[in-house]
């Protein structure tokens, strides 16, 4: 079933007077959002309107935002709100049609623009019941809330373990879970500046149990059930997993025993997203590499891999790879240059426990809200196509519990 009361979306909003702000008067400063047809919402000093009010881009790709209460919009954005039907309920009704919307309201030569006369005549569908509209806005609302809300913890842990890596991994904590610093604890001079006197500073291949070398040069064909291999394209997410590995043969991998990894060794990227780092996980334990990529398998008794994955992850290290790394079409940083980069770290293993410890926890908080979000978010897409379109009616008739 699908709502039967179609009519022009033209005739269910009306448009709001061409703004006299223009991109560049955004000062970033203000205290009112400033919509633009840019994705990006900035700020201004003033308003040019205070109500429910939808903003559409007119030229580049479709996007459209909502806000309610004072705000301002540049001459190049298309300000609407709704008569009969709610701003929000249209909101979301465009929101969902988006791609829609770019594809078929969107054309020009060169930048493509709004069409506002086919816009307007375009025939969409309504419930036929103002309450219906007002469940469905509420739902999506209260998801919005949800995400909002969610996006927000996630800031606030980042913000919290961007703290904590500059903190623990500059100056560590003692046994007794106190931060150091130069006040209170003895520092001493380093290559990588000053450092607590527990600490050490190392070439990274005098911290590694076998040499740190790349993988296989030629993998051959698709082998199903072979041996996977992590290519630099393997690296772009937050975790290395099995899933759409490639795979060769045992008989290619076999030359390359050197570079088979094992359970928490660090994969380093070096051509590409030069210096991303990644775990390895149990799954892909007997993996192999490509020439891309570098095998760092750190000495167990000496250093902790989750020490190494964060340490390798700051900026004093990101550094030094920015400073060696050759080329600029196609960037890269070669072996024997990463051999060389110095690592400090605490000489006790168990303080570097205790360090990566602490910021796998708050790790894990922003992985763990990162998925809720995705949820939410997948969520509110398939409401969004379920009730706007009426193939889920809303029951508004049905009494609370």
């Amino acid at each position: 079933m699908s709502f039967e009361n179609e009519i022009k979306f033209g005739d269910t909003y009306q448009e709001l007077p061409k703004s006299k702000f223009q991109v560049q008067h955004a000062d970033n400063i203000g205290q009112y959002p400033f919509y633009t047809s840019g994705d990006k919402v900035l700020t201004h000093s003033e308003f040019n309107d205070d109500d429910e009010i939808i903003f559409l881009a007119t030229g580049g790709k479709a996007n459209v935002k909502f806000n309610s209460g004072k705000a301002a919009y540049s001459t190049d954005t298309y300000a609407i709100k709704g008569k009969e039907h709610s701003s929000k309920y249209l909101y979301y009704l465009l929101l969902d049609k988006l791609s829609y919307i770019d594809r078929n309201f969107f054309s020009g030569s060169g930048l493509k623009h709004l069409q506002k006369k086919d816009f307007r005549n375009w025939l969409v569908s309504f419930p036929d019941d103002t309450i219906e509209e007002e469940q469905i806005v509420q739902f999506l609302s209260l998801l919005d809330n949800a995400i909002s809300t969610t996006e927000q913890l996630i800031a606030k842990y980042q913000r919290i373990k961007t703290g904590l890596l500059n903190d623990l991994l500059t100056s560590g904590i003692d046994e007794h879970g106190n931060l150091r610093s130069e006040k209170t604890h003895n520092f001493k001079d380093s290559n990588l500046g000053r450092i607590p006197v527990e600490w050490e500073v190392e070439d990274l291949e005098k911290l590694t149990r076998s040499i740190i070398t790349y993988g296989i040069v030629q993998a051959g064909p698709f082998i199903e059930n072979g041996i996977p291999y992590i290519r630099t394209g393997d690296m772009s997410g937050d975790k290395l997993t099995s899933s759409n590995l490639l795979r060769t043969s045992e008989e290619i991998a076999s030359r390359y025993l050197r570079s088979r990894v094992e359970e928490n060794d660090i994969v380093f990227a070096l051509r590409a997203t030069i210096g991303k780092v990644l775990l390895v996980p149990k799954e892909l334990h007997g993996a192999n590499l490509t020439q891309g990529t570098a095998r760092i398998a750190p000495k167990w008794k000496n250093i902790s891999s989750l020490y190494f994955l964060w340490t390798m992850r700051m900026d004093y290290f990101k550094n030094q790879i920015l400073k060696s790394q050759k080329g600029t079409t196609f960037s890269e940083i070669t072996l024997g240059v990463l051999r060389k980069m110095e690592v400090k770290y605490p000489i006790d293993i168990n303080e570097q426990e205790r360090i990566s410890n602490i910021i796998s926890k708050h790790e894990k908080l922003i992985l763990v809200n990162k998925r809720k979000l995705l949820k939410l978010q997948s969520l509110k897409t398939a409401l969004m196509q379920d009730l706007l379109s009426g193939r889920v009616r809303v029951n508004f008739n049905q009494k609370e519990n």
